[in-house]
C-alpha cells in the first residue's frame, strides 16, 4: 500500500473504511438494521443525489401517484443504507459467508457457454446490489469484473484489492483485456447501464425516453465470439439473503444492427427495475443528452413530473 495513504487528507476515509469493516462483522440481520439507519438517514439530510433519485423516479414509472413515488424513494435510500453494509462483505466477508447467504439461479446457462470455449460475457445493471451480486458470482466462477475506479485513490486501491482476492479487475476502457480473458474461455461482467456520452454512443429508448447508451457489448462479442446473457442479482425481503440470475444466451445476438442489441438489453433490465425498483440506482443521472437537442431533465427547474414521452424515431450510433 502506498504509503501515501497516510497523509491527512486520507484521514476520514480510514475512519470511514474502519466503520465499515466494523459493519462487516455484524451478522446479517443486524447489517439490515444499520442500513435501514443510514437510509432513513439519508432520506432527511439535503443532498441533490435525492432530487436526482426522485426526478427519475418520476421519468421512468409515470403511472405512480406521487405518494407511491415518495415511497419508492424511502425505500430506495434503505437500500443504498444497505449497499455500504454490502460493500463491506464484498471487500473483506468469506466465500462461505456469502454462499450461506446466495442462492445462485441460472448457473448451467454460463456453464453451457463456456463449454463452447469462447468465453462468455455476463451483462448487468446498476442496482444497489451491483457490488454483493459480483462477490457472490465470483464465489462459484472465476470472474473478470469491468470497474469504473473511484476519485478516492485510497477507496479505489481498497476496491481494486478485493477484486484482485476474488477475480480479475479489468478497467472500463481496456477492451482489450476484455478480449483477452474471452479468448482464453473466461467469464467477462461488465452493467452497460449508465450514462455513456462517448464516441459510438447512441440515444436507444429507457422507460420510452432517449438515454445516451453504449452499443459495445455487440462489438465485443462480435470480436470474441462469445454468448451473451443477462446477471441481476435481488436483495430478497427480511433476512434471506440474495437471490442472483444467470439468464440463457441470447439468441441471434450480436444482431445487424447494435443499436436493436441494447434496446433488447433494455427491456430486460426495465423488466429488471420492475421487479425491485427500489434497488436501481435511481441517484444516476442516466438521461443526460448526447446534444442540447436534449431536454436538461437535472436542471433546477425540472422538477414536474414524467415529461412527455418522445416521439418514436430510429436512433442512430453517433
Amino acid at each position: 500500500m502506498p504509503l501515501t495513504f497516510i497523509l491527512p487528507k486520507y484521514w476520514v476515509t480510514w475512519v470511514g473504511l474502519g466503520i465499515m469493516r466494523a459493519m462487516e462483522l455484524l451478522p446479517f440481520p443486524a447489517q439490515r438494521l444499520v442500513g435501514d439507519a443510514l437510509g432513513v438517514l439519508l432520506r432527511r439530510l439535503p443532498l441533490s443525489y435525492m432530487r436526482i433519485a426522485r426526478r427519475n423516479i418520476a421519468l421512468c414509472l409515470p403511472e405512480m401517484s406521487e405518494s407511491e413515488r415518495s415511497a419508492l424513494l424511502a425505500r430506495h435510500c434503505r437500500s443504498l443504507g444497505m449497499a455500504l453494509c454490502e460493500t463491506a462483505d464484498t471487500w473483506w466477508s468469506s466465500d462461505r459467508r456469502l454462499r450461506k447467504l446466495a442462492d445462485v439461479q441460472g448457473l448451467h446457462h454460463l456453464q453451457a457457454a463456456l463449454a463452447k470455449g469462447r468465453g462468455a460475457i455476463l451483462v448487468g445493471g446498476h442496482f444497489t446490489t451491483i457490488e454483493i451480486s459480483t462477490r457472490i458470482l465470483g464465489t462459484v466462477v472465476p470472474l473478470n469484473v469491468v470497474y469504473r475506479p473511484m476519485k478516492n485513490a485510497l477507496l479505489s486501491h481498497i476496491m481494486f484489492s478485493s477484486f484482485c482476492r476474488h477475480g480479475k479487475p479489468i478497467p472500463k476502457d481496456d477492451i482489450r483485456s476484455m478480449v483477452r480473458a474471452l479468448k482464453k474461455n473466461e467469464a467477462v461482467w461488465f452493467a452497460p447501464d449508465q450514462s455513456y456520452r462517448n464516441k459510438g454512443a447512441a440515444m436507444v429508448n429507457f422507460f420510452g425516453i432517449p438515454a445516451a447508451s453504449n452499443p459495445a457489448t455487440s462489438r465485443l462479442a462480435r470480436i470474441s465470439g462469445a454468448a451473451v446473457m443477462t446477471y441481476f442479482g435481488e436483495r430478497l425481503p427480511g433476512n434471506a439473503g440474495y437471490r442472483v440470475v444467470i439468464g440463457p444466451a441470447f439468441e441471434n445476438f450480436p444482431g445487424a444492427d447494435p443499436v436493436e442489441d441494447v434496446e433488447r438489453y433494455n427491456r430486460l433490465l426495465e423488466a429488471q427495475v420492475r421487479l425491485v425498483p427500489e434497488q436501481y440506482l435511481w441517484v444516476h443521472r442516466r438521461f443526460k443528452g448526447l446534444s442540447r437537442d436534449y431536454p436538461d431533465y437535472y436542471g433546477r427547474d425540472s422538477r414536474n413530473p414524467a415529461p412527455q414521452r418522445a416521439p418514436e424515431q430510429r436512433p442512430r450510433v453517433q
